[in-house]
């Protein structure tokens, strides 16, 4: 939130990540958008390269159900507006020579996600993973984003930035499911409990609990993303690097949950924030 802290840090950087989220999903547009603005400052006075890990939240229902880098953003929440701007201020950013590349996926998950769905709303850390939630609607499917093949994917854009357009999104793929309950299901068999019960999240909960919890509100604010099938169409970005870094999903989801604390002996990772959906 220091514009000179952040220019004193970006001194000889060729590269700043703008991985920052304001905690606990309050006053996001209090602090995400200074806290962008003062990266934005950093990279034009050192000439720096902004990496900025991308969200849906940005898209409406009327881009579903698979979105690609041309789709319209017409967002029908407040952080899905501010995560319009945001990329707005980037792409205006680049008409003054201020270099940016978005990498956007779905629900981001890995074993030190700070705050992700999968460990911070649909299993318990700390604890051996016997029964999970599933907070998509019965049959709707999902894609989730593992955050070391989007870091894969980044570093190898950042190592071709030169051949990229000054301002450049891409989408990527990750791991998708016709049935995000499939996902819960493939946790479950990873934690060696496939036996174990998928149910329903507690929706019902947000909305007794909204009145008296910001947090909750907040929550019901984005329950439209788990309505639908949202899909990203990672063809540019294949037609560009070759392949898209991909980590085989059981790989993926132990990494994630012994990160978490679920398996054996594990301790979960600390440090983390209440869940935040699609938050880097």
């Amino acid at each position: 939130m220091n514009p000179a802290d952040v220019r004193r840090a970006a001194e000889g950087v060729s590269v700043i990540v703008h991985a920052a989220n304001p905690p606990g999903y309050r006053n996001w547009r209090g602090l995400a958008l200074p806290m962008l603005d003062s990266t934005i400052a950093a990279a034009e006075a050192v000439g720096a390269l902004i990496v900025f890990p991308g969200t849906i939240y940005n898209f409406g229902p009327d881009a579903f159900p698979v979105l690609a880098e041309t789709s319209p953003q017409r967002p029908l929440t407040r952080k899905g507006r501010i995560r319009v701007e945001m990329e707005a201020r980037l792409a205006a950013a680049a008409g003054r020579g201020v270099r940016t590349i978005v990498v956007r996926a779905g629900d981001y998950f890995g074993p030190r996600p700070g705050n992700s769905w999968l460990t911070d709303g649909m299993i318990r850390k700390g604890r051996p993973l016997r029964s999970i939630m599933n907070p998509a609607s019965a049959g709707v499917g999902h894609a989730w984003g593992y955050m070391p093949d989007v870091a894969e994917t980044m570093a190898r854009l950042i190592e071709r930035a030169d051949e990229i357009d000054t301002f450049a999104v891409f989408h990527v793929g990750g791991h998708w499911f016709d049935d995000n309950a499939d996902m819960a299901r493939a946790a479950l068999r990873v934690a060696g409990h496939p036996e174990g019960s998928v149910r329903r999240f507690p929706w019902w909960a947000m909305v007794a609990i909204s009145p008296f919890v910001t947090f909750a509100r907040e929550v019901l604010e984005m329950r439209y993303l788990w309505r639908e099938p949202i899909r990203l169409d990672n063809r540019k970005l294949v037609a560009f690097l070759g392949a898209e870094p991909h980590t085989a999903l059981d790989e993926a989801l132990r990494a994630a949950l012994a990160g978490a604390g679920c398996l054996g002996d594990a301790k979960p990772e600390t440090g983390g924030s209440p869940l935040a959906p699609v938050s880097p």
